[in-house]
């Protein structure tokens, strides 16, 4: 598959190394990121373009989105790259399975998926172990959040949708899903070709209680 190189608007990887194992790590305040979170705002898949991140820059996202909240050290999750030709041979097989459902609606929804350049689908996939699926599952939608927030620090556009094809049982067969797998989303990526406006936001007081004895 051919890989998508990035622009202009991306910004050059400068992670630190991985670090060692029982290493200690930084810890102190960064204004920054929280400023960041602030003003974060996903944007619409349909205004994402080239370029897409690099192959280096989808390697730190994907390392950067790994790092997620992970009880038991199961990494529970996975993930498929559709980039290139594969997106495209990948969106053509939806667009086979909402053909013969006769389901024009889904046809269109698909078009969330064929715009951006690259998606990135993560998996849930839950292990046998003591730690509680529920818990698992929730760690692949923090994986999404970390990789939403990873490529918007970057300069790219992001935006985490599931719809129709991450339920419906004929798209999960063909994205290869095994049993008991399921998809936590789609992650669309590129870069934006329109900045992103803010929407109405949770008035936060009425879901706000505080436990007294």
């Amino acid at each position: 598959m051919a890989l998508l190189t990035a622009g202009p608007k991306s910004l050059p990887s400068d992670l630190p190394p991985t670090p060692d194992f029982g290493a200690a790590l930084p810890f102190s305040a960064t204004p920054e990121v929280l400023r960041f979170l602030a003003l974060r705002r996903s944007t619409s898949a349909v205004t994402l373009a080239e370029p897409a991140p690099s192959a280096d820059q989808l390697a730190d996202l994907l390392r950067i989105a790994a790092r997620a909240p992970d009880h038991g050290k199961l990494a529970p999750w996975r993930f498929v790259v559709l980039e290139g030709d594969g997106k495209a041979a990948f969106t053509a097989r939806l667009d086979a399975v909402a053909e013969a459902q006769g389901d024009a609606k889904r046809l269109a929804k698909l078009a969330k998926l064929k715009i951006p350049p690259l998606a990135l689908v993560v998996i849930s996939s839950p292990k046998p172990s003591e730690i509680p699926e529920w818990e698992q599952v929730l760690s692949a939608g923090a994986v999404c959040t970390n990789l939403v927030y990873a490529a918007l620090a970057m300069g790219f556009g992001a935006n985490w949708i599931t719809d129709w094809y991450s339920y419906d049982a004929d798209a999960t067969a063909v994205l290869g899903l095994k049993d008991g797998e399921r998809v936590a989303g789609f992650v669309m990526l590129g870069t934006a070709r329109e900045p992103p406006l803010e929407r109405e936001r949770p008035v936060l007081d009425p879901l706000i209680t505080r436990w007294v004895p």
